[in-house]
């Protein structure tokens, strides 16, 4: 079964051009566009990783990041935060709420790659 990646951004743009990396990169994707959506697709789909946008509607991604890593049964999961802003707090409260890493928008497709190589291994 191929690993799941769940793309967690209100920006469709954002949505569109992670999931085409992520898919060629031979992984499945999951969509969610706020917050509440993505918090739901994880719990129930519970996926290998999550990018996951900061600032989003009706839940922030810091507050869905808090609740997947309190959850026992999504706490395993690796999140990527995403961001446009590259301030310090901003990574500094990420990591404090259990993400994994932190990446700014724009990113780099590349280094999107081999962040996925890393974590899930080759598809």
């Amino acid at each position: 079964m191929p690993k799941r990646v769940l793309i967690c951004d209100d920006e469709p743009y954002i949505l569109e051009s992670v999931s085409y990396v992520v898919r060629k990169a031979g992984y499945e994707v999951l969509t969610a566009e706020d917050g509440e959506e993505g918090l739901q697709v994880a719990q129930q789909e519970i996926p290998d990783l999550i990018f996951l946008d900061i600032m989003m509607p009706k839940l922030s991604g810091y507050e869905v990041c808090r609740r997947l890593k309190q959850d026992f049964a999504t706490r395993d999961i690796y999140i990527v935060m995403l961001t446009a802003r590259g301030q310090q707090e901003d990574e500094q409260r990420a990591l404090e709420l259990g993400a994994d890493e932190f990446m700014t928008k724009p990113f780099s497709p590349r280094k999107m790659r081999e962040k996925l190589a890393a974590v899930l291994g080759e598809p």
